[in-house]
């Protein structure tokens, strides 16, 4: 009884050394996490939104440099300027960590823009709404329509099998003088098949499941003047 005794109170003072001191535990320390906000969008302020820009210095009959600007767009630190020349279709990028930017344009020529709003430490971005508007050339005395834009269908979607389908899309002109929308609508990725004319922004037409359709509106106004959308494209589910 006296052995078992000694060994009882040697492993209960093993016990009491192992699992004491619960007050002596190192202070775990959680670091402070810096949530970065999101940048905003900003709001464009020249060129304006579908008017002809009349300001900027000549370079000659060719060109002419434009200021673009744009209010401050808060949690931002820098802007990527996107420049889309309606008529070729190509468009160009630029950065500025400043609200207004130089840019060299064609005259007598159609563009659109918008800025992306950008902030250090986030890959999240705000987009600005899309101006488009003309530059000004020399002796022109009324403008073509800005290229149509898709309403729908969308570009790239997929939509239910039917045997119709409305298109829609949206026409501008400075001039406010359009006068009618003809449409190009086929299987084609290039679609040179005429299937109307309409003074509406809709025209329905007929189409087959399993088949991807192309199709592009051509604007014209009462100066005969025109112009071509891009070709949007949609499929029809089996």
């Amino acid at each position: 009884m006296k052995l078992i005794y000694k060994t009882a109170m040697v492993s209960l003072f093993a016990m009491t050394a192992c699992g004491g001191g619960s007050d002596d535990s190192p202070e775990v320390i959680v670091p402070e996490v810096t949530l970065i906000a999101e940048p905003k969008a900003t709001t464009l302020v020249f060129p304006e939104n579908n008017t002809e820009c009349n300001e900027g210095d000549i370079v000659n009959d060719l060109t002419s440099n434009v200021i673009f600007r744009w209010n401050v767009a808060e949690d931002t630190d820098s802007y990527e300027v996107t420049l889309r020349n309606l008529n070729s279709n190509t468009s160009i990028n630029f950065n500025s960590i400043n609200t207004q930017s130089l840019v060299t344009l064609d005259r007598g020529t159609p563009y659109e823009w918008f800025v992306i709003s950008k902030a250090t430490g986030t890959t999240a971005t705000a987009t600005s709404s899309t101006f488009k508007f003309y530059n000004q050339g020399p002796g022109i005395e009324n403008y073509a329509p800005f290229p149509a834009e898709v309403v729908q269908p969308m570009r790239g979607e997929s939509i239910p099998t039917t045997t119709t389908v409305t298109l829609e899309w949206t026409g501008s002109d400075i001039d406010n003088d359009i006068t009618g929308y003809e449409l190009f609508f086929g299987t084609d990725a290039e679609p040179s098949q005429s299937i109307g004319t309409t003074a509406a922004e809709a025209f329905e037409t007929t189409v087959s499941p399993g088949e991807t359709y192309y199709w592009r509106v051509v604007s014209s106004d009462s100066a005969e003047n025109t112009s071509q959308s891009e070709i949007f494209e949609f499929k029809v589910s089996s």
